[in-house]
């Protein structure tokens, strides 16, 4: 599954913020969120979200220095 933001031009068709592998004609499948309830939709995903980033880095997890990365991710603009 690929997540990527798209402009909206008009009621039927989005400008994809970068390009996806589909072939032209192909079909996908768009989920919409409403912006209107995104406070709502936080709220309510934030602790499930906590919960696995707790889950995922324990207490043991070494901290790994920046030196370490052999191949840089080009989509990172941290």
């Amino acid at each position: 599954m690929v997540v990527i933001q798209a402009r909206v031009v008009d009621s039927t068709h989005l400008e994809l913020a970068r390009p996806i592998d589909a072939p032209p004609g192909g079909t996908v499948v768009v989920s919409v969120a409403d912006p209107a309830g995104n406070e709502n939709d936080v709220a309510e995903w934030m602790p499930v979200a906590l919960q696995g980033l707790a889950l995922s880095y324990g207490e043991s997890e070494p901290d790994y220095p920046a030196g370490m990365v052999k191949e840089a991710n080009p989509e990172y603009e941290g």
